[in-house]
């Protein structure tokens, strides 16, 4: 290499880093911290090394250009998503074995009995709604992966089982299956049912629940409303990490008509006459499909049941943790509700739940068996995969 070749090579490699370094600067011009994060005790400047990383552009453009090696050559995503046809996505929990699976399965069941009878003790029927897997509704999409054999016929041992415990659980396979004439039940590069899902389980619940127990006090009037309906970037689309450079290599985003329930008119005027009854006719417990506004689950509730409906689920910790959670609150202990629907995608029976922060007694005494050390709890938690993982992608 002669001597000008070397300081081109020398000036060009400079130049790069140059113009790498202004660029990367740039995403520093809406950067803001909180107060509390300042120079003296070294929060401002972990919090500037982490906004930098996450904004060099050599490290968007490695990620980027891996992520589209990854798609288009081997028709594969992140862990998290599975890759279906025609621009369908799934989440890995309903292909991939878990481990302990079957132990899982007793320890969840024996949990389930334990709320239906805590819940009976307060004078409270417990509905509990499984909602069957996205592969279950939509298998013409499935790609050349497959769900592993512990998913085949999870949906109908999972109300087998509930069914020989005697807990009520009404089938919501068949309506969604129907539905699927009518219009998209699930989304297809998202976890969760459309709205339009949502309401045809909140029917179906809606009459389990009429002909099993009938709700006392007079029935209210709700109206829903849609809205204009626009693409939506399904939460699964994060485990392909093609935005900026290769985002028109992204799934079509869904089609989403977002609803919103409210009480009609003549029920609104009444608002006095229904803060002097706190009684709490129905109560919801569940994961994302019933917390997130986005389904109108609990709105599509009220308008199926006339009836107003309190909503304690909770994004990304899976159906048992809130329902645990939800039997500690003075809210059920002092006003427990008459129905509880307890939102259960079947995916999660045999999944883990880290159960650490609850009393171990308490925890043995809902299963019904002896108690088992808090260390073995702990050592079990951290050897096994805690569930909700759609929300990995969420959070």
């Amino acid at each position: 290499m002669t001597r000008s070749l070397r300081f081109l090579y020398i000036f060009l490699f400079l130049a790069i880093l140059l113009v790498l370094g202004l660029w990367s600067l740039r995403s520093f011009m809406g950067f803001s911290t909180s107060r509390e994060t300042t120079v003296l005790n070294g929060h401002w400047t972990k919090a500037v090394e982490t906004h930098y990383d996450e904004e060099f552009p050599i490290k968007r453009l490695g990620t980027n250009l891996w992520a589209a090696l990854d798609y288009k050559v081997f028709n594969e995503g992140r862990p998290g998503v599975i890759l279906g046809k025609d621009q369908w996505l799934y989440t890995d929990e309903e292909f991939d074995a878990v481990a302990n699976g079957e132990q899982n399965e007793a320890d969840n069941l024996a949990l389930i009995q334990g709320v239906r009878d805590t819940l009976k003790q307060q004078g409270t029927e417990l509905v509990l709604a499984i909602v069957p897997a996205k592969t279950r509704l939509y298998p013409e999409h499935v790609g050349s992966d497959k769900p592993a054999a512990l998913h085949t016929d999870l949906y109908q041992h999972f109300h087998a089982q509930v069914d020989q415990a005697g807990i009520f659980a009404p089938d919501l396979l068949a309506p969604l299956q129907t539905a699927k004439d009518k219009g998209q039940v699930f989304l297809r590069t998202d976890t969760h049912w459309t709205p339009m899902g949502a309401e045809v389980v909140a029917q179906q619940l809606g009459q389990a629940i009429a002909s099993k127990t009938p709700l006392s006090g007079d029935p209210q009037t709700f109206v829903t409303e849609a809205k204009t309906s626009e693409p939506y970037k399904g939460d699964l689309t994060n485990f392909l990490p093609l935005d900026p450079l290769f985002s028109n290599l992204l799934p079509k985003p869904d089609d989403l008509q977002q609803r919103s329930t409210n009480p009609a008119a003549a029920e609104a005027e009444g608002d006095d006459a229904l803060f002097a009854d706190n009684t709490v006719a129905v109560g919801l417990v569940g994961t994302s499909y019933s917390a997130n506004p986005n389904w109108n689950f609990a709105g599509a509730l009220k308008q199926a049941l006339h009836s107003d409906v309190v909503n304690y689920a909770e994004d990304g910790h899976g159906p048992i943790l809130p329902m645990l959670k939800y039997l500690q609150t003075d809210a059920f202990k002092s006003n427990p509700p008459q129905v509880l629907i307890w939102e259960f995608p079947e995916r999660y029976l045999p999944a883990h739940n880290d159960l650490t922060e609850f009393d171990p007694k308490w925890i043995a005494a809902l299963k019904g068996a002896p108690e088992k050390p808090r260390a073995a709890q702990q050592n079990l938690a951290e050897n096994a995969n805690n569930s909700e993982s759609p929300n990995r992608a969420q959070n």
